[in-house]
């Protein structure tokens, strides 16, 4: 392990956030001295963001925690283009309207992990439709697009992978690298931004855009990546049946963000420890050494601590609670998540299978009646036998809710309204 100057590099060694680096020297020593000023780019796609930005959100955090001063830059010009990156199809176009709510909606989470200001290491946040949206086209290709060697850009993984697998890529998609590029020249330009970071499979964008920024003449630019998320069995991370690890409460619950880390792997509490907490590397090592049902102690504190982080103590330590009552009492706990079902159609009788899949726990009926044959559905702690079973007020607890449960760790109340 190498040892750096500044604390910037030598935590996110330590942390496992490394993977590429431009210039570990250079960036180093402008680390070292506080005069780092890095960005990440996170595109508006969706209403909000998930685990892997989390991720790079957290490299924000330990470079401002070193004293050097962060960027969230929002895409809302870049949402408009489409990043191909990892995709086999072209992303779908989104109205400005669309992209607008989402900004909207994702901006919150960054005053989570980082402190914005008027102060040197404080954070700011920018948009790059305010200088995409501006450009001039036939500017654009004289001032910029000269810089660009097509044979180099068809290197890249975002247009090879796609190209290798006969997959049509759009011009428009094609584009997306210059803008990339581009943003980071311009803010260079205009806040002095030396430093570029975000996942491995964003690589060849940043370097391109350090490039970029040498071509046109800017001060030295820096690239630095974060592995890409994968668990110990190789999945890779953020997924769950229901589908993404959104950061949003109103996505995901404070309680299913709780649940999530608590049945992470045994191989990966110390490595999501160092990633998704701010504990003490001290405390982390210990709680990594931890073996055997100990290790469900650590995996209670992993929790605990990535969700205070994003959802605050005071509902993370709920979210502990409800699931100490749920699993060790047994005793329903109101603080689950509940989905809302009209008061009309569970007088009806709601099908059993339909509740299911309403409730999120399921993605279909046919995974539903599956999942009965083995055992692993029920409703208010009592196994599902029959597929046809419909619910009405008769299975309503004295708390007005029908719980539902998949497995022993996924816990749905149902409540008509």
């Amino acid at each position: 392990m190498t040892a750096f100057k500044s604390d910037f590099l030598n935590t996110l060694q330590e942390r496992g956030f490394v993977h590429q680096c431009s210039d570990f020297e250079g960036l180093d020593a402008l680390a070292a001295k506080g005069e780092v000023t890095g960005y990440v780019g996170y595109d508006c796609t969706a209403r909000s963001l998930h685990i892997g930005n989390y991720l790079t959100m957290m490299m924000l955090h330990w470079l401002q925690q070193s004293g050097n001063k962060p960027i969230t830059l929002m895409g809302g010009g870049t949402t408009m283009v489409g990043d191909p990156s990892g995709k086999d199809e072209t992303r779908a176009i989104r109205s400005v309207a669309e992209i607008e709510a989402n900004k909207e909606s994702i901006r919150g989470v960054f005053a989570k992990v980082l402190r914005y200001g008027d102060g040197k290491s404080d954070a700011v946040m920018l948009d790059n439709a305010e200088w995409l949206t501006k450009l001039n086209y036939i500017e654009m290709l004289r001032d910029v697009g000269r810089h660009f060697s097509v044979n180099r850009m068809l290197t890249m993984d975002s247009v090879r992978l796609r190209l290798e697998r006969e997959q049509e890529m759009s011009f428009i998609e094609f584009n997306y690298m210059i803008c990339q590029a581009y943003d980071y020249v311009e803010l260079a330009r205009r806040t002095g931004c030396n430093l570029q970071m975000g996942g491995s499979d964003q690589w060849g964008n940043i370097i391109m855009g350090v490039d970029l920024g040498r071509r046109m003449g800017t001060h030295q630019l820096f690239a630095l990546t974060t592995p890409l998320l994968t668990t110990a069995s190789g999945v890779k991370m953020g997924k769950t049946a229901q589908g993404a690890v959104w950061l949003n409460a109103d996505q995901f619950s404070p309680y299913d963000f709780w649940q999530y880390w608590r049945n992470t792997e045994d191989a990966d509490v110390g490595k999501f420890l160092k990633l998704f907490t701010t504990l003490p590397m001290s405390e982390i090592r210990k709680l990594e050494a931890l073996g055997g049902s100990e290790i469900n102690e650590a995996k209670k504190v992993l929790a605990t601590e990535a969700t205070a982080l994003l959802h605050g103590r005071d509902a993370a330590n709920e979210a502990a609670e409800t699931a100490r009552r749920t699993f060790e009492e047994g005793a329903l706990a109101e603080s689950l998540p509940t989905v809302e079902i009209p008061r009309g159609e569970f007088d009806a009788g709601l099908g059993v299978l339909n509740a299911f899949v309403k409730a999120g726990l399921v993605a279909s009926n046919g995974e539903a009646r599956r999942q009965i044959k083995g055992g692993g559905l029920r409703v208010n702690d009592e196994p599902v036998t029959d597929e046809k079973m419909a619910l009405s007020a008769a299975n309503l607890t004295p708390e007005g809710v029908v719980k539902l449960s998949f497995g022993k760790k996924k816990h749905i109340l149902l409540r008509p309204a």
